[in-house]
């Protein structure tokens, strides 16, 4: 297995420095809070020396109520990603390659396992919209919307940039997000594993019997 010391400075131009717009263009803002510190990359999961909080925040799912986030999470394995459902590319391959690294667990596990999709396009991503695209990926995903100002604040708690939707001069409209899936430990509700946006379904299918059990992979 190939094991690379990372220094702090390092994963935060790394992870907390790089914003995607989902059309293949990025683009470096430092409007973010820093990532916590690294202490190790195994393949594709950084092992963060600090774990993040999980963000206290309330939120709207796809049924159109209340999602407390923290609380609804307490206690079990939990996978949380910002993104938007019109994106073209680097969203629904990050929620497809975890989607189909669940299937490969054992059912009992699956059932544990909680995947959280946060919208930063609220505008577009109604409470239907969103439950429309996460059911095509798997309907026991959890999608959120709500105040794109909240959201803004619950992704920076974890070290991730958003920025509101824009309308290029082409038309189309962009949504600029971190790519970064934060893993959270059903041991202490800590988020303890980063993964960028080249994690590939193999990573995940290696990686999430560990996380159900709050391991380090």
């Amino acid at each position: 297995m190939r094991t690379t010391r990372v220094t702090v400075a390092a994963l935060v131009a790394a992870a907390a420095l790089t914003l995607t717009a989902c059309g293949g263009e990025s683009a470096n803002t430092g409007k973010v809070t820093q990532i916590s510190g690294g202490q190790a990359k195994a393949g594709a999961a950084t092992v963060l020396d600090r774990p993040f909080d999980k963000p206290d925040v309330v939120l709207t799912d796809t049924t159109g109520k209340p999602w407390n986030l923290r609380e609804q999470t307490k206690g079990k394995p939990t996978l949380i990603y910002f993104g938007y459902t019109n994106c073209p590319d680097v969203c629904p391959l990050t929620m497809g390659n975890i989607a189909v690294a669940k299937k490969a667990l054992p059912k009992a596990d699956q059932d544990k396992l909680q995947v959280v999709f946060v919208t930063t396009d609220p505008d577009r991503d109604t409470p239907e919209s969103l439950g429309s695209w996460l059911k095509g990926l798997d309907p026991a995903f959890t999608g959120l919307t709500g105040d794109f100002a909240t959201i803004q604040a619950a992704a920076r708690t974890l070290g991730i940039g958003i920025e509101a939707a824009t309308k290029g001069a082409d038309g189309k409209v962009v949504s600029m997000h971190g790519a970064q899936v934060i893993a959270f430990s059903p041991k202490n509700d800590e988020g303890y594993l980063l993964y960028g946006e080249s994690a590939t379904v193999d990573d995940y299918t290696k990686d999430l019997p560990k996380i159900i059990k709050g391991e380090n992979p």
